[in-house]
């Protein structure tokens, strides 16, 4: 991997206040108008995104639950896998909110990384953490799954609810259907040096049923 990249300037982007009509994008044909207006609107949110993570270095998005607070276990597992991700040179990049998102953001700060956010707009506004170098809000949650994914060399997900699930499949389906490409020797290597050699398994014969106590 290449050098620790250089931290970017802060660079704080944050669109308007979306409009009512925003609301109804995903509801059915509208007029040509509106509709072009809508493609207008997400190339420059596209345009947006790119502008302002071209330079950021070698990401790794952590995904999870905005919703773990400051002494639950699993903000301080967060905050040890940005800390840890930061020490390789990484920058670690989440949704930009709190919980999970805002220890793994934190953890990178704790060894002088870089941290970023990809953060959304929603109807009760998530609000962005205190721990970004830089970050970007959307309007629409595709492309903010465009950035999260475009800019990242691999991804750590963590435990959380529907939006986390979301973004676990979005990137199994993209690798499944190679659209993002995933080593199998590496992932076979780590299994085996994190599972088989670390619990000592040892391959053997599956153990048959025994009908004379019922089993099939």
């Amino acid at each position: 991997m290449s050098a620790k990249p250089l931290r970017p300037t802060s660079e704080h982007i944050q669109p308007p206040v979306p409009e009512p009509q925003e609301r109804f994008f995903l509801e059915g044909p509208r007029s040509r108008g509106s509709e072009f207006w809508s493609v207008l609107t997400i190339a420059r949110e596209l345009v947006r995104g790119f502008r302002a993570l071209h330079f950021v270095g070698p990401c790794v998005s952590v995904f999870g639950s905005a919703r773990f607070r400051e002494d639950h276990p699993y903000y301080a597992l967060a905050r040890s896998v940005g800390q840890m991700l930061a020490r390789m040179g990484f920058t670690v990049m989440t949704g930009g909110g709190p919980g999970i998102m805002e220890a793994a953001n934190r953890g990178a700060k704790d060894e002088g990384g870089i941290s970023v956010g990809c953060n959304i707009v929603l109807p009760q506004e998530q609000k962005i953490n205190a721990y970004l170098d830089r970050w970007v809000t959307f309007r629409y949650f595709f492309v903010r799954k465009v950035m999260l994914v475009k800019y990242s060399y691999a991804f750590v997900v963590m435990p959380g609810g529907i939006g986390t699930m979301d973004e676990l499949f979005e990137a199994v389906t993209l690798i499944q259907t190679r659209k993002i490409e995933s080593s199998l020797d590496e992932a076979r290597n780590h299994i085996e040096k994190h599972a088989v050699e670390h619990f000592g398994l040892v391959r053997k014969r599956l153990i048959r049923p025994a009908r004379a106590l019922g089993e099939r």
